[in-house]
């Protein structure tokens, strides 16, 4: 990703949901994995292309783990671009739409869905290993999108600056919270965007109001994740929009239970990221083989300590340290069709709300 390196934990390590969440630029970050081991010159000519958010191309995500199992395997090179954040991954697919350079387009949510389908750059295609999945996080009627993660999007406070945290969307709007929370713009970050679905899937048409509420209590609007979860570990705000999953990153590598997440008595918002087929893709047979490869427990495994998601295969083990991510006993989410009807109107009105 062409976002700046704020580093989150100690060894060279970055932690990915921010990877994720932040609109870029237009400068492509190309990774190209090889196949491992030597294959003769014909296998070699096949290569799948593939079109990600940046976290998952880089070297701890889950490229760098699952892309040469799968090389391996069948004797071909799988070329892994990365194109900034998910919705700009889908926007470049349907750039190319008349000519489709790559076969797999990663990173289409439940939220982005609707826009996907309704573009018409996607190849049905239904795995049989889709029946291994959690029926709750099949998303997409149409098998064009299939699953691959999932999270929840959550306030994680610092729990030595802040004693006695929100257990609510409606108790962060408390004064005792002003200037003290961070979130991102729906306009350009996926975290940003969940989070006013959220407030509009709680509040219905009436989200306005809510946000009259909280609009004195929010210390910034970033851009992106990274940029709000940078200045909330560097200490400027004891609150900010992530994950449930985030604290079990510090956990897993900084041995640290400070930061953790809040589960919100309305219920927290759900996201669960997929993959599709272009339609038009140059290699359909190899990509619906990667389709099949992405519910297998070979990429299933990985997913939890490099993308910082929930695995969809019920079967797939999450370390120890995801006891730090809760998961909630309500969830939230708003129909794919209803997001894109309303999109662009509810944005707007945000918009015209915050920059008064």
């Amino acid at each position: 990703m062409n976002r700046s390196q704020y580093m989150v934990a100690t060894a060279g390590l970055v932690h990915p949901q921010r990877l994720r969440a932040f609109a870029v630029g237009a400068v492509l970050l190309l990774f190209a994995v090889g196949a491992i081991g030597a294959t003769p010159a014909a296998e070699q000519e096949a290569e799948l292309v593939i079109y990600a958010y940046d976290s998952f191309v880089a070297e701890w995500g889950p490229a760098p783990i699952v892309v040469p199992r799968f090389e391996e395997k069948h004797g071909v090179t799988v070329t892994v671009i990365s194109v900034g954040d998910a919705g700009q991954v889908l926007n470049r697919a349907i750039l190319e739409r008349e000519n489709p350079q790559a076969d797999i387009v990663l990173g289409i949510d439940n939220n982005m869905l609707s826009r996907a389908l309704e573009e018409k750059v996607l190849e049905p295609y239904r795995s049989p290993n889709l029946d291994h999945v959690q029926k709750e996080l099949i998303f997409d009627p149409t098998n064009s999108v299939t699953p691959f993660d999932y999270g929840y999007f959550a306030f994680v406070y610092d729990s030595e600056r802040l004693e006695n945290p929100p257990r609510s969307l409606e108790e962060l709007t408390e004064s005792r919270f002003r200037k003290r929370i961070i979130i991102q713009d729906p306009r350009t970050s996926s975290p940003g965007l969940g989070f006013l679905l959220w407030t509009i899937a709680v509040y219905g048409e009436e989200y306005l109001e809510y946000w009259k509420r909280l609009q004195p209590n929010l210390l910034t609007i970033t851009d992106g994740w990274d940029t709000a979860y940078g200045m909330f570990t560097s200490g400027e705000a004891p609150m900010v929009l992530s994950y449930t999953t985030s604290p079990a990153y510090h956990v897993e590598y900084e041995q640290s239970e400070r930061y953790r997440a809040l589960l919100f008595n309305e219920g927290n918002y759900l996201q669960i990221e997929g993959m599709g087929i272009l339609k038009g893709a140059p290699h359909p047979e190899l990509a619906r083989r990667f389709i099949d490869f992405i519910l297998t427990e070979e990429f299933q495994e990985a997913i939890p300590l490099t993308n910082w998601m929930y695995p969809v295969s019920p079967s797939a083990a999450t370390p120890d340290s995801f006891r730090f991510a809760p998961k909630p006993e309500r969830t939230l989410q708003l129909p794919a069709d209803e997001i894109r009807k309303n999109q662009e109107r509810w944005i707007n009105a945000w918009v015209k709300l915050v920059s008064r």
